[in-house]
Protein backbone atom coordinates (compact mmCIF):
# COMPACT_ATOMS: atom_id res chain seq x y z
CA UNK A 1 0.00 0.00 0.00
CA UNK A 2 1.16 3.64 -0.55
CA UNK A 3 -0.20 6.96 0.11
CA UNK A 4 -1.22 8.07 3.48
CA UNK A 5 -1.52 4.90 4.69
CA UNK A 6 1.90 3.74 4.11
CA UNK A 7 4.23 6.97 4.28
CA UNK A 8 7.88 6.93 3.34
CA UNK A 9 9.39 8.62 6.29
CA UNK A 10 12.93 8.46 7.16
CA UNK A 11 12.09 5.49 9.71
CA UNK A 12 10.36 3.89 6.84
CA UNK A 13 13.62 4.77 4.49
CA UNK A 14 15.59 2.66 7.25
CA UNK A 15 13.59 0.08 7.43
CA UNK A 16 14.68 -0.91 3.79
CA UNK A 17 11.57 0.51 1.94
CA UNK A 18 12.51 1.60 -1.55
CA UNK A 19 10.52 2.84 -4.25
CA UNK A 20 10.34 0.89 -7.48
CA UNK A 21 8.00 2.31 -10.35
CA UNK A 22 5.37 -0.19 -11.72
CA UNK A 23 6.66 -2.87 -9.36
CA UNK A 24 3.20 -3.33 -7.32
CA UNK A 25 1.29 -4.67 -9.78
CA UNK A 26 3.72 -7.23 -10.76
CA UNK A 27 4.01 -8.05 -7.25
CA UNK A 28 0.47 -8.54 -6.56
CA UNK A 29 0.00 -11.01 -9.32
CA UNK A 30 3.10 -13.26 -7.66
CA UNK A 31 0.02 -14.64 -5.70
CA UNK A 32 -1.22 -16.88 -8.15
CA UNK A 33 1.87 -17.87 -9.27
CA UNK A 34 2.90 -21.63 -8.49
CA UNK A 35 6.43 -22.48 -6.60
CA UNK A 36 9.53 -22.47 -8.22
CA UNK A 37 9.01 -22.40 -11.88
CA UNK A 38 12.07 -21.19 -13.65
CA UNK A 39 14.32 -20.86 -16.81
CA UNK A 40 17.93 -20.71 -17.37
CA UNK A 41 20.40 -19.18 -17.31
CA UNK A 42 20.55 -18.63 -20.71
CA UNK A 43 22.20 -16.18 -23.01
CA UNK A 44 20.77 -12.61 -24.37
CA UNK A 45 23.49 -11.37 -26.34
CA UNK A 46 26.82 -11.39 -26.40
CA UNK A 47 28.03 -10.93 -23.09
CA UNK A 48 24.50 -11.37 -21.11
CA UNK A 49 23.18 -14.36 -19.27
CA UNK A 50 19.26 -14.08 -18.65
CA UNK A 51 17.32 -16.41 -16.03
CA UNK A 52 13.80 -16.25 -15.23
CA UNK A 53 11.91 -18.25 -11.83
CA UNK A 54 8.88 -17.77 -9.92
CA UNK A 55 8.52 -17.06 -6.67
CA UNK A 56 6.44 -18.99 -4.56
CA UNK A 57 4.10 -15.88 -3.12
CA UNK A 58 4.18 -12.42 -3.08
CA UNK A 59 7.39 -10.43 -3.94
CA UNK A 60 8.16 -6.50 -3.45
CA UNK A 61 11.11 -5.95 -5.01
CA UNK A 62 11.34 -2.32 -2.84
CA UNK A 63 11.04 -3.84 0.09
CA UNK A 64 13.13 -7.15 -0.66
CA UNK A 65 16.11 -5.28 -1.84
CA UNK A 66 15.83 -2.34 -0.19
CA UNK A 67 18.25 -3.11 2.54
CA UNK A 68 20.93 -3.33 -0.21
CA UNK A 69 20.59 0.60 -1.45
CA UNK A 70 23.02 2.73 0.41
CA UNK A 71 21.32 6.20 0.25
CA UNK A 72 19.97 7.70 -3.17
CA UNK A 73 22.48 8.02 -5.28
CA UNK A 74 24.13 5.05 -4.02
CA UNK A 75 26.69 4.11 -7.47
CA UNK A 76 25.71 0.17 -6.81
CA UNK A 77 21.80 0.43 -6.86
CA UNK A 78 19.58 1.91 -8.71
CA UNK A 79 15.97 1.54 -10.12
CA UNK A 80 14.58 2.57 -13.40
CA UNK A 81 10.60 3.77 -14.80
CA UNK A 82 10.57 0.36 -16.37
CA UNK A 83 10.18 -1.18 -12.77
CA UNK A 84 13.34 -2.84 -12.90
CA UNK A 85 16.32 -2.79 -10.05
CA UNK A 86 20.08 -2.49 -11.09
CA UNK A 87 22.43 -3.94 -9.08
CA UNK A 88 26.19 -4.53 -9.01
CA UNK A 89 28.61 -6.53 -7.12
CA UNK A 90 31.57 -8.09 -6.84
CA UNK A 91 31.14 -11.65 -7.06
CA UNK A 92 33.92 -14.51 -6.47
CA UNK A 93 33.96 -14.58 -9.89
CA UNK A 94 34.56 -11.50 -10.54
CA UNK A 95 32.27 -8.63 -10.89
CA UNK A 96 28.74 -8.69 -12.15
CA UNK A 97 25.64 -6.50 -12.85
CA UNK A 98 22.16 -7.44 -11.92
CA UNK A 99 18.88 -6.57 -13.46
CA UNK A 100 15.85 -7.72 -12.08
CA UNK A 101 12.38 -7.19 -12.76
CA UNK A 102 8.76 -8.98 -12.16
CA UNK A 103 6.58 -9.95 -14.88
CA UNK A 104 3.08 -7.72 -15.02
CA UNK A 105 1.69 -10.76 -15.91
CA UNK A 106 2.79 -13.84 -13.67
CA UNK A 107 4.88 -11.90 -11.08
CA UNK A 108 8.09 -14.09 -12.60
CA UNK A 109 11.23 -12.95 -11.50
CA UNK A 110 12.96 -12.05 -14.91
CA UNK A 111 16.80 -11.65 -14.52
CA UNK A 112 19.66 -10.42 -16.77
CA UNK A 113 23.38 -10.47 -15.83
CA UNK A 114 26.35 -9.33 -17.22
CA UNK A 115 30.30 -9.68 -16.12
CA UNK A 116 32.54 -12.16 -15.59
CA UNK A 117 30.55 -13.01 -12.23
CA UNK A 118 27.18 -13.40 -14.36
CA UNK A 119 26.33 -16.91 -13.94
CA UNK A 120 27.09 -16.62 -10.27
CA UNK A 121 24.51 -13.95 -9.90
CA UNK A 122 22.09 -15.35 -11.34
CA UNK A 123 22.29 -18.83 -9.54
CA UNK A 124 21.39 -16.80 -6.58
CA UNK A 125 18.49 -14.66 -7.79
CA UNK A 126 15.90 -16.91 -5.71
CA UNK A 127 17.96 -16.22 -2.20
CA UNK A 128 18.40 -12.93 -3.52
CA UNK A 129 14.65 -12.42 -3.92
CA UNK A 130 13.86 -14.10 -0.34
CA UNK A 131 13.26 -17.94 -1.39
CA UNK A 132 15.30 -19.05 1.54
CA UNK A 133 12.99 -16.85 3.82
CA UNK A 134 10.12 -18.08 5.53
CA UNK A 135 7.37 -15.26 6.36
CA UNK A 136 4.88 -18.01 7.96
CA UNK A 137 7.45 -17.93 10.68
CA UNK A 138 6.09 -15.12 11.79
CA UNK A 139 3.05 -14.35 14.09
CA UNK A 140 2.39 -10.82 14.93
CA UNK A 141 1.36 -10.36 18.70
CA UNK A 142 1.04 -6.86 18.68
CA UNK A 143 -1.96 -4.60 16.69
CA UNK A 144 1.21 -2.39 14.87
CA UNK A 145 2.81 -5.51 13.96
CA UNK A 146 -0.32 -7.14 12.34
CA UNK A 147 -1.43 -4.30 10.53
CA UNK A 148 2.13 -3.26 8.90
CA UNK A 149 2.13 -7.41 8.36
CA UNK A 150 -0.88 -7.28 6.43
CA UNK A 151 0.28 -4.12 4.35
CA UNK A 152 3.33 -5.42 3.34
CA UNK A 153 2.69 -9.44 2.18
CA UNK A 154 5.37 -8.61 -0.84
CA UNK A 155 8.33 -8.45 2.36
CA UNK A 156 11.13 -11.41 2.04
CA UNK A 157 14.43 -10.81 3.47
CA UNK A 158 16.92 -11.02 0.94
CA UNK A 159 20.74 -12.91 1.10
CA UNK A 160 23.17 -11.58 -0.84
CA UNK A 161 25.99 -14.73 0.27
CA UNK A 162 28.26 -11.91 0.55
CA UNK A 163 29.56 -10.59 3.39
CA UNK A 164 32.29 -7.73 2.45
CA UNK A 165 29.26 -6.10 0.43
CA UNK A 166 27.52 -5.66 3.39
CA UNK A 167 30.11 -4.88 6.33
CA UNK A 168 32.22 -2.16 4.52
CA UNK A 169 29.18 0.36 4.25
CA UNK A 170 28.22 -1.17 7.69
CA UNK A 171 31.23 0.09 8.81
CA UNK A 172 30.90 3.46 7.72
CA UNK A 173 28.32 4.08 9.20
CA UNK A 174 29.29 3.64 12.73
CA UNK A 175 28.45 6.25 15.25
CA UNK A 176 27.58 9.13 11.65
CA UNK A 177 25.06 10.54 10.37
CA UNK A 178 23.54 8.17 7.23
CA UNK A 179 24.15 11.18 4.91
CA UNK A 180 27.70 11.42 5.67
CA UNK A 181 27.85 7.50 5.60
CA UNK A 182 26.14 7.24 2.36
CA UNK A 183 28.51 9.99 1.00
CA UNK A 184 31.85 8.12 1.81
CA UNK A 185 30.06 5.31 0.59
CA UNK A 186 29.52 6.79 -3.23
CA UNK A 187 33.21 8.60 -3.12
CA UNK A 188 35.13 5.44 -2.31
CA UNK A 189 33.50 3.04 -4.53
CA UNK A 190 33.43 5.62 -7.48
CA UNK A 191 37.06 6.56 -6.67
CA UNK A 192 38.42 3.20 -6.33
CA UNK A 193 35.64 0.65 -8.06
CA UNK A 194 35.34 -0.24 -11.41
CA UNK A 195 32.62 1.01 -14.06
CA UNK A 196 30.18 -1.80 -14.23
CA UNK A 197 30.06 -4.26 -16.59
CA UNK A 198 26.18 -3.56 -18.63
CA UNK A 199 24.30 -2.79 -21.74
CA UNK A 200 24.72 0.47 -23.35
CA UNK A 201 21.50 1.08 -22.61
CA UNK A 202 21.51 0.35 -19.06
CA UNK A 203 21.77 2.96 -16.07
CA UNK A 204 24.86 5.62 -16.43
CA UNK A 205 26.94 5.80 -13.34
CA UNK A 206 27.15 2.14 -12.34
CA UNK A 207 30.58 0.92 -10.36
CA UNK A 208 31.62 -2.11 -8.91
CA UNK A 209 32.84 -1.86 -5.15
CA UNK A 210 36.43 -2.39 -4.66
CA UNK A 211 37.79 -5.72 -4.31
CA UNK A 212 39.27 -6.43 -0.69
CA UNK A 213 42.85 -5.79 -1.48
CA UNK A 214 42.06 -2.34 -3.32
CA UNK A 215 40.08 -1.73 0.21
CA UNK A 216 43.19 -2.31 2.40
CA UNK A 217 45.61 -0.20 0.05
CA UNK A 218 43.46 2.96 0.38
CA UNK A 219 45.97 5.82 1.49
CA UNK A 220 44.80 7.79 5.09
CA UNK A 221 44.15 10.95 3.04
CA UNK A 222 41.84 9.41 0.57
CA UNK A 223 39.99 8.02 3.32
CA UNK A 224 40.13 11.56 5.65
CA UNK A 225 38.79 13.32 2.14
CA UNK A 226 35.94 11.25 2.11
CA UNK A 227 34.88 12.13 5.73
CA UNK A 228 35.91 8.50 7.26
CA UNK A 229 37.84 8.67 10.58
CA UNK A 230 41.09 6.85 11.27
CA UNK A 231 38.44 4.43 13.48
CA UNK A 232 36.81 3.23 10.85
CA UNK A 233 38.86 3.12 8.44
CA UNK A 234 41.00 1.25 10.21
CA UNK A 235 38.69 -1.29 11.14
CA UNK A 236 37.48 -1.69 7.42
CA UNK A 237 41.06 -2.88 6.32
CA UNK A 238 41.70 -5.13 9.12
CA UNK A 239 38.24 -6.91 7.77
CA UNK A 240 39.79 -6.63 4.11
CA UNK A 241 43.04 -8.23 5.61
CA UNK A 242 40.65 -11.23 6.52
CA UNK A 243 37.67 -11.40 3.78
CA UNK A 244 38.20 -14.69 2.83
CA UNK A 245 37.91 -15.50 6.21
CA UNK A 246 35.18 -13.39 6.66
CA UNK A 247 32.82 -14.50 3.71
CA UNK A 248 33.01 -17.91 5.30
CA UNK A 249 30.60 -16.60 7.64
CA UNK A 250 27.92 -16.40 5.02
CA UNK A 251 27.51 -20.33 4.63
CA UNK A 252 27.28 -20.37 9.38
CA UNK A 253 24.52 -20.51 11.92
CA UNK A 254 23.79 -16.91 13.20
CA UNK A 255 25.86 -17.22 16.51
CA UNK A 256 28.96 -18.72 14.68
CA UNK A 257 28.53 -16.16 11.73
CA UNK A 258 28.39 -13.29 14.29
CA UNK A 259 31.19 -14.36 16.37
CA UNK A 260 33.63 -14.43 13.05
CA UNK A 261 32.73 -11.10 12.78
CA UNK A 262 33.32 -10.15 15.89
CA UNK A 263 36.58 -11.71 16.27
CA UNK A 264 37.84 -8.64 14.32
CA UNK A 265 38.62 -5.30 16.13
CA UNK A 266 36.09 -2.60 15.53
CA UNK A 267 33.36 -4.92 14.96
CA UNK A 268 30.46 -5.31 17.46
CA UNK A 269 27.62 -6.35 17.87
CA UNK A 270 25.60 -3.58 16.04
CA UNK A 271 28.28 -4.11 12.77
CA UNK A 272 27.81 -7.05 12.79
CA UNK A 273 23.83 -7.90 12.89
CA UNK A 274 23.47 -4.82 10.37
CA UNK A 275 25.75 -7.11 8.14
CA UNK A 276 24.29 -10.72 8.64
CA UNK A 277 21.03 -9.43 8.29
CA UNK A 278 21.86 -8.84 4.87
CA UNK A 279 24.45 -11.03 3.61
CA UNK A 280 22.85 -14.15 5.63
CA UNK A 281 19.31 -13.42 5.28
CA UNK A 282 19.01 -13.55 8.97
CA UNK A 283 15.45 -13.20 10.90
CA UNK A 284 16.42 -12.91 14.05
CA UNK A 285 19.39 -10.52 13.22
CA UNK A 286 18.37 -8.12 16.00
CA UNK A 287 20.68 -4.47 15.99
CA UNK A 288 21.80 -3.64 19.54
CA UNK A 289 23.89 -0.82 19.90
CA UNK A 290 21.78 1.35 18.31
CA UNK A 291 21.01 5.00 19.23
CA UNK A 292 17.55 5.53 17.50
CA UNK A 293 16.64 1.57 17.64
CA UNK A 294 15.47 0.83 20.87
CA UNK A 295 13.11 4.04 21.57
CA UNK A 296 11.38 3.84 18.12
CA UNK A 297 10.54 -0.42 18.96
CA UNK A 298 9.95 1.05 22.75
CA UNK A 299 7.44 3.58 21.41
CA UNK A 300 5.70 1.66 18.86
CA UNK A 301 4.86 -1.26 21.29
CA UNK A 302 5.14 0.09 24.41
CA UNK A 303 5.00 3.75 24.35
CA UNK A 304 8.43 4.24 25.77
CA UNK A 305 10.16 6.56 24.08
CA UNK A 306 13.15 5.59 26.60
CA UNK A 307 13.73 2.41 26.06
CA UNK A 308 17.45 0.92 26.02
CA UNK A 309 18.46 -2.33 24.46
CA UNK A 310 17.12 -4.28 27.25
CA UNK A 311 13.87 -3.12 27.28
CA UNK A 312 13.87 -3.34 23.20
CA UNK A 313 14.66 -7.33 23.78
CA UNK A 314 12.07 -7.56 26.15
CA UNK A 315 9.79 -6.52 23.87
CA UNK A 316 10.72 -8.70 20.85
CA UNK A 317 10.99 -11.69 22.87
CA UNK A 318 7.52 -13.07 21.57
CA UNK A 319 9.21 -13.06 18.32
CA UNK A 320 12.06 -14.95 19.16
CA UNK A 321 13.47 -16.70 15.54
CA UNK A 322 12.10 -13.50 14.23
CA UNK A 323 12.93 -10.55 15.66
CA UNK A 324 14.85 -9.01 12.59
CA UNK A 325 11.34 -8.95 10.60
CA UNK A 326 9.28 -7.79 13.92
CA UNK A 327 12.13 -4.60 14.11
CA UNK A 328 11.44 -4.05 10.22
CA UNK A 329 7.70 -3.81 10.25
CA UNK A 330 8.09 -1.70 12.95
CA UNK A 331 10.51 0.95 11.32
CA UNK A 332 8.55 0.34 8.07
CA UNK A 333 5.15 1.55 9.76
CA UNK A 334 7.01 4.93 10.82
CA UNK A 335 5.55 5.09 14.15
CA UNK A 336 8.26 6.95 15.74
CA UNK A 337 8.32 9.24 18.20
CA UNK A 338 7.64 12.59 18.32
CA UNK A 339 11.74 14.35 17.89
CA UNK A 340 12.22 16.36 20.96
CA UNK A 341 16.06 17.15 20.25
CA UNK A 342 17.73 18.84 17.13
CA UNK A 343 19.07 15.95 14.71
CA UNK A 344 22.44 14.83 15.26
CA UNK A 345 24.95 17.34 13.74
CA UNK A 346 26.25 16.57 10.31
CA UNK A 347 30.14 17.06 9.83
CA UNK A 348 32.34 16.49 7.26
CA UNK A 349 36.92 16.24 8.16
CA UNK A 350 37.19 15.85 4.59
CA UNK A 351 37.21 19.75 4.87
CA UNK A 352 39.25 19.88 7.80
Amino acid sequence: MAGRFDPLTRTAVRGGRTTVPAAAAAAAAAATAGPGVETGPATTGARALARTWTPAGVVDLGLTLGPLRRGPGDPTFRTTPDGSVWKTTRTPQGPATLRVALSQGTGTAEAEAWGPGAEWMLDGLPALLGDGDDPAAFVPRHRLLHASHRRRPGLRLTRTGLVLESLIPTVLEQKVTADEAYRAWRRLVCQYGEPAPGPEHGPQGLYVMPGARTWALIPSWDWHKAGVDAKRSAAIVRCARVANRLEEAAAMELPQAAARLEAVPGIGPWTSAETLQRSNGAADAVTTGDLHLPGIIGYALAGNRDADDAAMLELLAPYAGQRHRAARLILLAGHAPPRRAPRMRKTDIGKL
